[in-house]
Order: structure tokens, then sequence, then C-alpha cells
């Protein structure tokens, strides 16, 4: 009997044990079998290891074979266990040293004539061995190298902590392993990674609608949610797409995390990308596990894809109720957990959340110059496909009205988002100074520790809370706007400016709700 590892992780964060490829060769009639809930893809690799190990000069035994994919009650996809599977039956059947495999993990798929094809999640993959060697360290073991494919070689090197080698073929894969100096592959280097200058769509684009663009500094100020209220054609999604170039820049974790996550879509990590924040808008007709993850084997929804980035949903009440349901948890949370009877999966989703809609069904309610046609029975079941839990978690709710037709055609360009971005780190880099963390991520007491108030921006806000019918949460919520605008003009202590402008960020529905 010989082993081969491959620990096989879907998503870094993900607590998915390690998969082991047991290989065991006995005497009787020839037979390739896999065991261990493997799909349809992991059972075909029996030909494409057979045709990999004969066209690379192998000898394919001719006995009875056996390989184990453990545990056994972890679902088992893709073309990722090739390699793993004929390493561990060379090395069964000695044509390899099978004391080499110990020091490795491996992730590619095989070809008919022997090539290593790379594989989705590799950078994934990548992550979550360099935290399983940082656990071996620690406990005085040696750590794991990390054999892949030539595709997945610079993907995979970005993790600086982990040794990684590429191989093109099964053959070269096989000499590595041998006691042969010469012939071991060198550690491969990272991809060449452009510098982030490219922020996307600048603010200066959008002209007027002066509340909304301070809105939505705000709101990357302290990465709090938002939701714009308008007629159609006022500049929501123009200002939603424009949000992500007035974040800070990525750090290189979250650069890292980030792109981790789109190695394991069909697309893979495109270096272009890098240190880009993603900007995702799926279409309001998208499904639960679309959004969230899910399948039988769980993959990660467009909340995880938005990892670190923005998610926007236009034309909100156009989606399903139980999809914007499920956005509830993650939305605080900054994770989503994924049950299924197998087991479960956690995918990271620390997004900010942006949303666009109409303050009625024909659009036009509150518009100067177009009459709005809706009655208010009509206005409130519209308005009503929100509920009151999903809008309480979103923390700027502003209104987007219809222009002067001057001011939007030849009215002055807006503020570039480079001048706005400045003023938006300035107020970041307070909030890390102060608590280690975005001000939306503020738990209770420490909302009591960093948000004093003077006393009548304190007795304004108690008013508010009464006036309006908040909850708790609600409260807390405009306390910490309160907090990011503060930041943005380098105050210590909250005063009613600060919470007068904050209470105003929370009640665009309610204007538009008559």
């Amino acid at each position: 009997m010989s082993l081969a590892v491959l620990r096989s992780r879907a998503l870094t964060g993900i607590a998915a044990p390690p998969v082991r490829v047991e290989t065991h060769l006995a005497n009787g009639l020839p037979a390739f079998t896999i065991v261990g809930l493997a799909d349809t893809g992991v059972r075909e690799s029996r030909e494409r290891v057979r045709a990999a190990i004969l066209n690379s000069g192998y000898e394919f035994p001719n006995r009875r074979i056996t390989v184990n994919l453990a545990p056994a009650d972890l679902p088992k996809e893709s073309g990722r266990f090739d390699l793993a599977i004929a390493l561990g039956i060379l090395a069964a059947s000695g044509q390899i040293p099978s004391e080499a495999l110990d020091a490795h993990e491996f992730a590619a798929e095989l070809s008919l004539s022997g090539e290593l094809r790379p594989v989705r999640g590799a950078l994934a993959m990548a992550m979550g061995l360099a935290r399983d060697n940082a656990a071996r360290a620690a406990a005085g073991e040696a750590p794991r190298a990390f054999l892949v494919a030539a595709g997945n070689g610079a993907e995979a090197a970005l993790i600086e902590d982990l040794a990684v080698h590429a191989a093109a073929t099964l053959r070269q894969a096989c000499d590595h392993l041998c006691p042969l100096p010469d012939a071991r592959l060198p550690r491969s280097m990272p991809a060449l990674l452009p510098a982030a200058t490219d922020r996307g769509p600048d603010m200066r684009d959008v002209r007027g609608q002066a509340q909304a663009r301070r809105a939505m500094e705000v709101a990357a100020a302290g990465q709090h949610s938002a939701l714009l209220v308008g007629p159609p054609g006022t500049g929501k999604s123009m200002l939603a797409q424009r949000l992500p170039g007035l974040l800070p820049p990525m750090t290189l974790q979250e650069a890292l995390e980030s792109a981790a996550v789109m190695s394991l879509t069909p697309g893979g990590f495109r270096t272009a990308l890098w240190g880009q924040r993603p900007f995702r808008s799926p279409h309001h007709t998208a499904s639960g596990p679309a959004m969230v993850g899910g399948g039988g084997n769980p993959r990660p929804g467009e909340i995880s894809l938005a990892h670190h980035g923005v998610l926007f949903l236009d034309e909100l009440p156009e989606f399903d109720r139980r999809v914007l349901e499920v956005l509830r948890e993650p939305l605080e949370s900054g994770r989503i957990t994924i049950a299924r009877a197998a087991g479960h999966a956690d995918f990271p989703a620390c997004f900010q959340f942006v949303a666009a809609m109409n303050p009625c069904p024909c659009g036009y309610l509150g518009h100067p110059d177009r009459p709005c046609r809706c009655t208010p029975d009509q206005v409130r079941r519209y308005q009503s496909r929100i509920s009151g839990p999903m809008l309480d978690r979103i923390d700027l709710q502003v209104e987007v009205p219809a222009q002067d037709q001057g001011e939007m055609l030849d009215g002055p360009p807006g503020e570039p988002s480079a001048v706005v971005c400045t003023r938006v780190l300035a107020a970041r880099e307070r909030q890390l100074a102060r608590q280690g963390k975005p001000n939306n991520e503020l738990g209770g007491r420490e909302i009591e520790q960093h948000c004093t108030m003077e006393a009548q921006a304190q007795a304004l806000l108690r008013g508010a809370m009464t006036r309006l019918a908040w909850s708790a949460r609600s409260y807390y919520r405009v306390l910490k706007v309160a907090r990011t605008i503060a930041d943005l003009e380098g105050a210590e202590v909250l005063t009613a400016t600060h919470v007068g402008e904050a209470i105003q960020y929370r009640r665009a529905l309610r204007m538009a709700g008559g």
C-alpha cells in the first residue's frame, strides 16, 4: 500500500478535512475501483490515469487496484485528484519512491497524453495549505510543498510562505519526486501582477446630486450599506458603480482573499484584476443559491464573489423576497454558512451592500414634472416587498431626486473620485488607529466607547428614535454613521450637526411613501 495526499480546499476559510488518496494493489483479476463518494468526474479519472501512466513511459499494474478517497462521507468532485491518484499507483507499484509523497500535496488534472492541466481554486488551496503548514510548524512538523500543473504555478506561488512546484507532465512530476537533484523542479515564481491603478468609473461623471454624492462618500469612509431611492434616470446606478473608486486600496491580504475566491469561478483568477475591488451586480432573477452559494458540493455565490468589494442590487423590490432575506445574516456577520446533509461550508462574504429602487411601481412618485399613476396602496405594497428587518440593516437610505435639465446637462462636472478618495482614506485611517476596524463593524460596547456625543446631539438622536419608531438596531446604525461623518471632519466628539446629517440618511422611503 502507498499513500498520496491531497488537501483539497474549495475556498479559503472553509473548515473541510484533508482528502487522502489511498492506493492499494492486490492480487486477483485486474480491476480499477475508486471509492469514497466520488462524482462522475472523479470516477472517470480511471481512464485518464491509465492512459497518462502508459503514455508517460511507466507500467500500469496488471492487478486489482483500489483507490480510497478519505474521508468517505465528504463528496469529491472535479479532476484535481488525477495527479495524486496516478502518483499513488506508481508509488504502490514501486516505480517511484513513496517516501517523497509525504512531503508534498498535489492538485492537477491529467490528459490522456500525460500532460498536467490546471484546475480551479489553486490559489484557494494554496492558502489553505499555507495555514496547515503554519499549524504543522507550531507542532514541530515539517511543512509540505505544493505540486501543481504548470498553468497553476504562478497563481499558487502568490502565497509567499509556501513552496510551490509546477510540472508540465506526469513524467516531470515523477522525476521531481525521485532522489535526483538535477531532476528537481525549481520553485515557481509568482505571477507578475499589475499595479492597481485602474479605479473604474469616476465620480466626476455625475453632475448634481450633491446629497447622494455625499452619502456615497460617507458609505465609503465607514464601509456602510446604502439604499438609493429615486425616479428612473436620476443616476442611482452611476453612483453605485463609482463606489469602488472611492474605497481605500486593497491590502495584500484582501487582494489575496479576493483573488482566491475568483480562482474558483469558471473564468478563474485574472491578473489584470489584481488589487481591484470586485463589483458584482446580479440580475433580479438570481436565485437564492446563486446569491449566497449552494449546490450539492457547495460553491460560493455572488456575496462571496463580492468579498472585499461591492454587491449592487438594482431594482431591489424586483428580487424575490426570499432571496433578499438570506442576505440579512451575511450583512452583519461577514460570512455565510451553507448547510447540507453531508456537512457544511463556511464562505467569506465581507462585502459592501448597495441597492437602488424606484419609489413606486411607475417610478415617478415625487417627480416634479411627471405625475405618479400609483395609488397609495400600490406604493405601500411595492415598498413593502423589502421587509422591515432587511431595511433595518441598511445604514444609509438616500433619496436621489429628479434634477433640473440645466443642472443635468450643463452643470459643472462633479468632484473627481481621486479627491474624494483622499478624504475617505484619511477617515478610514482614523478609524483603524482608534478601533482597528471600520465603523460599520463596531459592536455594542465599542459604540459606547468610541461614539461619544454632546448632550444636544444625544437629545436629537433620542428624539428622532421616538418620533420615527426606530429599533435599537436603527439607533446604533445611525450612531455609527454619525461617527463616520465626524471622522470625515476629523472631529473626536459627535455634535448635533453630525447626528442630524446621519438621521437624514435614514428617511428616504418614509419620505417617498408620503
